[in-house]
């Protein structure tokens, strides 16, 4: 009996043991749960946008346009002038092309504008060697227009320009560029892997009419835009209410029609029309009222370009995806939200892109198998918990919140700097803001995001009369647009009639 009794106390403590191993190993997977929830809670609290805040970031906006119109550089809202008075109105006629330059492909456009409206249109893309990326600014050029040429030799009998006309095109060329006429500007610097050293300075305008010039096509360029300012004219065109335009995609800029006298460091001669488009490059929009959180500043340090374009770097399409991640490297550092080793992947920047964010985002299956999908095959994370596939969601459902609540705070800025934001005594006028962009058109969690806090900003009674309006292709249709309300041809006209 004594054997037995040892045996059953020896048995008994074993289990015992077992039982305190398996409990101290709970609590302690609990204390790095809760640790965890303790991180998605304080990226809540930081990353809050309630209506007092976003009101505030609006006035900022307001006061920036303000003072980026009043002086360069009294802002870190650049508010430049883009040389745009004529904004098309639907009664531009005849064959009209566009160039679309802002990555590595290229688009060449054209578009028949008959009866107030778009006849027909074509386009076709092409990619840019990448040996010409940094070539010479001759090599770069001499490419383009030979697929232009190209492009125009095959053009059927329907595309043909009126007889004694020089074709014309709207030229939209997506880098830095300091403007100095509506056909005219010197590109400030390269962006997006392009080098060539010999193009910096230049007016991109010349260098392209230089090259069209060396393989004999008869073609001038009327308008260079950038595809903002692209996006309002054709919005402009298919509605006469648009005031302004709002790019959301991998990056984020805004534009509008503002009056030209109320534009101080505009020094030429008032233009007829007596309005001027103002690209905003609202991108570089900063202000105390931005709730910043650790992710954002060491994204920003970290970044080709610190200090610069901080209201993009929580706003727009490429950095939401690069914000999560962030979240999610401190969650498995700090409290080992994915085992007790960080998964190597986890600290590749960018590895996670904001259209697998949306992903994520969007996924409305049970066991959230999307997510699961995301993980193993990106970040190589597999077997991961339900619970912990539901917390990736919040903290998606976080940044994307923040970053379209604060779109509609940077809208509500423009919207007041117009008179637009209050009850107007005319019950009809509409006031129209085309939105173009990736982020916009494909996170539909985002879009509907921003379009219910824009509502909930103006309220009940003006929210009647402002409509947020999708105007696609404005880089492409628009320049085009652009080239024909520019039109040299446009006087000859008007004195013909």
């Amino acid at each position: 009996m004594g054997k037995v009794a040892v045996r059953v106390a020896v048995g008994m403590a074993v289990v015992a043991a077992v039982a305190a191993v398996v409990v101290r190993r709970r609590m302690r997977k609990d204390g790095k749960y809760g640790k965890a929830m303790g991180i998605v809670k304080e990226l809540e609290e930081k990353c809050g946008t309630p209506i007092g805040k976003l009101r505030q970031v609006a006035d900022a906006m307001t006061v920036e346009m303000h003072a980026g119109l009043a002086s360069e550089g009294g802002s870190k809202l650049k508010m430049l002038i883009s040389y745009v008075d004529n904004l098309p109105t639907g009664n531009e006629e005849g064959l009209f092309y566009a160039l679309d330059l802002g990555g590595t492909n290229f688009r060449v456009l054209r578009v028949q504008l008959k009866d107030g409206g778009i006849a027909n249109q074509e386009f076709e893309e092409v990619s840019i060697p990448a040996n010409l990326m940094t070539a010479t600014s001759d090599a770069l050029f001499d490419y383009i227009v030979a697929e232009l040429a190209k492009f125009v030799a095959q053009e059927s009998e329907e595309f043909q320009v009126a007889p004694g006309k020089q074709r014309e095109l709207g030229f939209t060329f997506s880098f830095p560029v300091m403007q100095s006429s509506i056909n005219s500007g010197t590109l400030l610097r390269w962006t997006k892997g392009f080098s060539i050293d010999d193009t910096v300075g230049q007016d991109v305008v010349a260098e392209l009419t230089r090259a069209m010039e060396r393989q004999g096509l008869d073609m001038r360029v009327t308008a260079l835009v950038n595809d903002t300012v692209g996006t309002l004219a054709g919005g402009k065109y298919f509605n006469k209410d648009v005031v302004a335009a709002v790019i959301l995609g991998t990056g984020t800029n805004a534009a509008y029609v503002e009056r030209a006298q109320a534009i101080p460091k505009w020094h030429g001669v008032l233009p007829k029309s007596g309005e001027m488009v103002i690209n905003m490059e609202w991108g570089n929009f900063r202000s105390s009222h931005l709730p910043l959180t650790e992710y954002d500043h060491a994204l920003d340090v970290e970044s080709l370009n610190p200090g610069e374009q901080i209201f993009e770097k929580i706003i727009s399409g490429m950095y939401l995806g690069e914000i999560v991640r962030r979240v999610l490297l401190r969650m498995a550092e700090e409290a080992a939200f994915f085992g007790e080793t960080v998964p190597e992947k986890l600290k590749v920047p960018f590895i996670l892109r904001t259209p697998d964010m949306s992903a994520i985002h969007h996924d409305t299956s049970s066991d959230l198998n999307v997510v699961a999908k995301k993980f193993t095959d990106i970040l190589e994370i597999p077997n991961t918990s339900l619970k912990a596939r539901k917390v990736v969601v919040e903290i998606c459902n976080i940044v994307a919140t923040r970053g379209a609540r604060l779109a509609a705070a940077g809208i509500l800025g423009i919207l007041k700097k117009l008179g637009r934001d209050v009850a107007r005594d005319r019950e009809n006028q509409k006031t129209v803001i085309a939105l173009d962009g990736g982020l916009y058109e494909h996170y539909t969690e985002y879009s509907k995001c921003l379009e219910n806090t824009l509502d909930e900003l103006l309220g009940d009674e003006v929210t009647k009369s402002v409509v947020i309006e999708h105007s696609n292709d404005g880089s492409g249709i628009g320049a085009a647009l652009l080239a024909a309300s520019h039109s040299q041809y446009l006087n000859y006209l008007e004195v013909e009639e």
